[in-house]
């Protein structure tokens, strides 16, 4: 309960006080702005939405290497998908083929997850569902998952970080975008 009683005007003495004040506003105008602080923040840190993501794939067991936009891998042994989360690649071995994909869901960027169980990726937050290949195949997205480019030399794979291929975008990239190994 305030100790303030209403002036004739029918405002507490705080309330006259904040009349001409510069931090005068409503709540909406207060998160606006607290929103674009904590953008510009993000931003000046090197962080985007897909990186504050927690992840729950495992990470990558193999050593990489970092040239430019370009990371190497080793070749994965087995089938299997692998996460390397600093540089938001997804890594799939899927018998002779190795593919590389952005690590967020082409809908609304969030961090995919691996059903083990399944053998399929989905995004936790609106269950879109693809195949190891990053062929879509349930769920609110409207494409397959992004892939990266990629190749191949005899032990290691080679992954283009900074171009995504959008199998609606570019099919004949998107399809291309797999390494034999």
């Amino acid at each position: 309960m305030s100790n303030h009683l209403p002036t004739a005007h029918g405002q507490t003495p705080d309330a006259q006080e904040c009349a001409g004040c510069a931090l005068q506003g409503n709540r909406r105008d207060f998160l606006r702005e607290a929103t674009v602080v904590a953008a510009g923040l993000f931003l000046g840190l090197g962080l985007s939405p897909r990186r504050a993501e927690a992840m729950s794939i495992g990470f990558s067991s193999g050593r990489r290497t970092r040239r430019g936009t370009e990371v190497s891998y080793p070749i994965p042994a087995t089938d299997g998908a692998t996460i390397d989360k600093p540089n938001e690649v997804i890594l799939v071995r899927l018998g002779a083929n190795v593919y590389a994909f952005a690590l967020s869901c082409p809908h609304q960027n969030t961090a995919l997850k691996w059903l083990d169980d399944d053998k399929l990726f989905q995004c936790p937050k609106h269950k879109s569902k693809y195949q190891p290949d990053g062929t879509f195949v349930s769920g609110r997205a409207t494409r397959n998952m992004d892939r990266l480019p990629i190749r191949s030399d005899d032990k290691n794979v080679f992954v283009t970080t900074d171009k995504t291929l959008e199998s609606d975008k570019d099919p004949a990239g998107w399809a291309a975008a797999a390494a034999k190994v």
